[in-house]
């Protein structure tokens, strides 16, 4: 049973409209509070879409998230897993940004998540796009490469946008190949799909070995299958689990800057995030919701929704090692 400290508030306390919101309910336990120590989950916001490069928005997406995550309760209605009692599970803010300046930003990401890989706190954050992964991953991989299960309808391969641009929402996972952040070979990508610019992020995928699962196959083989191979890939090591928002059809979640269409129902997508039981995961993420184009909020709970499917996850493993 963990500490009273860091059960969520009730709704049979505060009305769920009421109060300051933090993730879930949770307390606030920014950096320098005196309880920092004994988290084991961090919940953070990502308000940043720096890396965005079409449709921008996402970085007003932990608000909404935070909002709209005040209609969690504490148990899992299939799992019946009931995470706060698992472990320490707190609010520790937001990260923040330099709105002005993309490489400024990059490195006050690093450096908050290396504070947190340092503090032993495993983190679930809310972005922010889908750039937001690469200095998160910087602060969780300095001393060894994760494996990684990423949920899209995009690889985030490409080398770079126009003419150079290094980091955009299109290169993260690129990026961590090359700085060795990612074990290519334990990587696997889920749900890609829609029109293309060229091959490129394909072909350098095939090169490097991470498997690469179109929608078509997810669809054939079925989710079991499908994640019974993500599992077998990472294997026992060390893995993170990177969320884009936009695996979801936009029927179902039409917030996101780059919606494709084709794509998983809202059951679904909580039921993949369930198959990851099992799985070694060092941290993970939801990103690119974008409250500009679903201002109902419709998107931000199904991401808060699938935000708490992973921490059931995590809390669940995380609670067995002990």
């Amino acid at each position: 049973m963990s500490d009273p400290f860091f059960q969520p508030v009730s709704g049979f306390d505060l009305p769920r409209f009421a109060g300051v919101p933090t993730f879930m309910r949770l307390p606030h336990v920014p950096f320098g509070h005196a309880r920092f120590d004994e988290v084991d989950i961090g919940l953070i916001g990502a308000p940043w879409d720096g890396g965005t490069t079409n449709r921008p928005g996402p970085r007003h997406g932990p608000r909404q998230l935070r909002d709209l995550s005040t209609m969690i309760r504490a148990q899992n209605g299939a799992s019946w897993v009931r995470p706060f009692e698992l472990v320490n599970c707190a609010d520790l803010g937001d990260v923040g940004p330099n709105p002005a300046d993309l490489m400024d930003s990059l490195e006050r990401f690093t450096k908050f998540y290396t504070d947190v890989a340092d503090a032993g706190i495993a983190p679930l954050t809310a972005g922010g796009d889908h750039l937001c992964t690469l200095p998160i991953l910087r602060g969780l991989a300095a001393k060894r490469p994760l494996g990684m299960i990423h949920f899209d309808s995009h690889t985030d391969l490409f080398h770079s946008y126009f003419d150079g641009c290094m980091y955009t929402h299109g290169t993260p996972f690129r990026r961590a190949v090359e700085e060795e952040l990612l074990d290519p070979s334990r990587v696997v990508q889920i749900g890609i799909r829609g029109t293309a610019y060229d091959s490129e992020d394909r072909d350098f995928a095939e090169s490097v070995g991470i498997r690469v699962i179109a929608i078509e196959e997810f669809f054939a083989r079925g989710i079991e299958d499908v994640m019974a191979e993500a599992r077998e890939i990472v294997g026992g090591g060390e893995t993170y689990i990177s969320y884009d928002i936009d695996f979801v059809d936009p029927a179902f979640a039409p917030g996101t800057g780059t919606p494709e269409v084709g794509g998983p129902n809202s059951f679904q997508a909580l039921q993949v995030v369930r198959e990851l039981e099992g799985v070694n995961i060092a941290g993970a993420d939801l990103v690119e919701v974008s409250p500009p184009f679903d201002q109902s909020g419709g998107t931000a709970w199904l991401g808060v929704s699938i935000m708490f499917e992973l921490l059931c996850v995590m809390a669940t493993n995380l609670a067995k090692k002990r």
